[in-house]
């Protein structure tokens, strides 16, 4: 009864809220709940067969799947902790800075994330060509050979890595910025009074104070990398040998290369079953005495 009333009461909020929940149920739930359901059927061009269970089990016998999360994990695991270490050292070296230079790091830092992937996937496909890229260029002058970087596994992937973590880094950047303003200065004064140096006031006041920023970015974050793709279709395709193969690269080869929407959408429901998971043992882990 608490609950009609305090809706009555909020009647006009939920009016506001209703253009944002209209676009949220007919592009992502209804979208969802459409992919959960083609899983269990064969779904072709020409109509769709009822086969049950039938994709997901292909699927844990089906070696590039398996090659394609354990790249995926590579890359989170390879990208997410170093962007919450160079975010937050980026964030603490730049927030003491006047004003103006702040406003320019900002902005330097957070243009590629609103350039187009494609565009700056392009730039690093000829910063990393073999015969005349910028990469080999300078390796040159210190008298190294060229080096294939998107040629061998071992390097293409760690490659790959490298390009995310310049895509992603400059969100992450802006908030620990506008946390490290929310902190107050009492706290390292009486800090500096007590005798506290820098390093202790670091791991003593401003990390534990940036724990909430910090479960926020490793969460989106590690979502943002699982998802990544744009990097994956224009640099490698998926090569050397399925060295950079992904999750979504995998779904997408499935559904638009071969035609099999069912056991693509069994793909992708395993793969927000597996995102769900990782981003609740985040919580688990992270979220204890934070706001969250």
């Amino acid at each position: 009864m608490n609950l009609a009333r305090r809706m009555i009461r909020a009647r006009w909020a939920y009016w506001f809220l209703l253009p944002a929940y209209f676009f949220f149920i007919v592009f992502t739930l209804f979208p969802i709940v459409q992919g959960i359901g083609y899983s269990f059927y064969d779904v072709k061009l020409t109509g769709k067969e009822f086969v049950g269970l039938e994709h997901y089990v292909k699927l844990f016998r089906d070696e590039t799947f398996w090659k394609a999360l354990t790249n995926t994990v590579m890359i989170v695991v390879g990208v997410v902790p170093v962007v919450l270490v160079v975010s937050i050292m980026v964030a603490v070296v730049v927030f003491p800075l006047n004003k103006a230079l702040q406003s320019v790091f900002r902005v330097s830092f957070y243009l590629p994330v609103v350039a187009s992937g494609v565009v700056l996937s392009m730039v690093w496909l000829w910063i990393y060509n073999p015969t005349f890229g910028l990469l080999n260029y300078v390796i040159g002058l210190f008298g190294f050979e060229p080096v294939a970087w998107l040629g061998t596994p071992g390097r293409a992937i760690v490659s790959i890595m490298i390009v995310v973590v310049t895509l992603v880094l400059g969100q992450p950047i802006i908030l620990f910025l506008a946390a490290l303003g929310g902190i107050p200065e009492d706290l390292y004064e009486a800090a500096m009074i007590d005798g506290a140096g820098g390093r202790q006031r670091f791991f003593r006041i401003t990390l534990p104070l940036l724990k909430p920023t910090t479960l926020f970015v490793a969460v989106t974050q590690t979502m943002a990398v699982f998802q990544v793709f744009v990097v994956i279709l224009l640099l490698t395709n998926g090569g050397p040998n399925n060295a950079t193969q992904t999750i979504v690269y995998r779904i997408y080869q499935t559904a638009f290369d071969f035609f099999n929407f069912g056991y693509a959408s069994a793909l992708a429901v395993v793969m927000l079953i597996i995102v769900s998971a990782i981003t609740w043992i985040k919580f688990r882990l992270l979220g204890q005495d934070t706001d969250f």
